[in-house]
């Protein structure tokens, strides 16, 4: 019985046993390769003698530079900073006495006798020929080339011309503005069945083309009767009507009134408050009920509402 069971389970067919095969080889070849990779990577070998030559080369450049500039951070009003030689420069010294000298006047011989360097003294006459001044011994200190050795060893000996201090202080002086009397601006009200383009204009936040199309607005109606009247122009903002509101005036001026006893369609529908619809209405209901005893009868109108009678009814008469 065992012996069958034991032949049943371990026994394989022939294809079988070709992908156990397959299967096993493929676990070893996994196993074994990270063993196999130095094989195949080549190993590179880099020369390091160009880059030391190279790293040589900087150092003795470096170290073979005569100067270092040393800058300064007392740079201001049109002067450059100083700078100084290095201390391991071996340049041979200017020989050198003091005396008491003006640096706005001093001349190139007068610098060399002091000790200073012919490429400085070019410095301090170019800056001089271009109007520059020294207005105290300090200003010195802000040549270009002029060590801090130098400028402690000359200071003392500095005397400035009593016009140099003058222009200075003259200079300096800030003389206060006189002040303009002020008057406040009077502000005028704008009649608004007389003003022209130009009061509207001047109104707070009405540009041209604002003011044309109120005054295009006033001539269709026939005039205004009320100051609320110009907020309705086509256009013209609330936030700006509230104000100028309050500039606004209206005075007695009578407005253009229409004859709705004669009037044709054309001429009534030109009006604002009129149109088409209400001028036809106005019309048709003349022409089956004869002319009109007073305004008040165009409210038998049934388009005609209280409140288009009340905005309208300043335009209208019957003579």
């Amino acid at each position: 019985m065992w012996r069958d069971f034991i032949k049943d389970y371990f026994s394989f067919t022939a294809k079988e046993r070709k992908g156990i095969i397959i299967i096993i080889s493929i676990i070893l070849l996994v196993l074994f390769l990270p063993l196999l990779l130095p094989y195949f990577n080549k190993k590179v070998s880099y020369n390091h003698s160009e880059f030391e030559k190279e790293i040589t080369q900087l150092k003795t450049l470096k170290n073979d530079s005569p100067h270092r500039k040393i800058y300064n951070s007392n740079y201001e009003n049109g002067y450059v900073n100083d700078y100084s030689l290095s201390p391991g420069n071996k340049s041979d010294p200017i020989a050198a006495e003091v005396f008491y000298f003006d640096p706005n006047t001093a001349s190139a011989s007068d610098w060399r006798k002091l000790g200073i360097r012919d490429k400085t003294i070019k410095t301090i006459q170019n800056y001089i020929s271009k109007g520059g001044k020294f207005y105290k011994p300090e200003d010195i200190s802000k040549i270009w080339g002029l060590p801090p050795s130098d400028v402690q060893r000359l200071v003392p000996y500095v005397r400035i011309s009593l016009a140099a201090k003058e222009n200075a202080s003259f200079e300096k002086k800030e003389y206060p503005k006189p002040l303009s009397p002020y008057s406040p601006k009077t502000i005028q009200p704008v009649d608004i069945n007389l003003a022209d383009t130009s009061a509207y204009i001047s109104l707070p936040g009405i540009g041209s083309k604002l003011s044309k199309r109120i005054i295009s607005f006033r001539d269709k109606l026939g005039g205004f009767y009320s100051i609320d009247q110009v907020g309705e122009t086509y256009l013209l903002p609330d936030s700006t009507f509230q104000k100028i509101k309050p500039r606004l005036i209206l005075s007695n001026t009578p407005v253009k009134k229409i004859n709705i006893n004669t009037a044709t369609v054309d001429e009534m529908k030109t009006h604002p408050y009129l149109r088409y619809n209400l001028a036809n209405a106005i019309f048709q209901y003349r022409q089956q009920h004869g002319n009109f005893n007073s305004v008040g009868e165009i409210k038998k109108i049934m388009i005609v509402t209280e409140e288009i009678f009340i905005k309208l009814s300043p335009y209208l008469s019957i003579e």
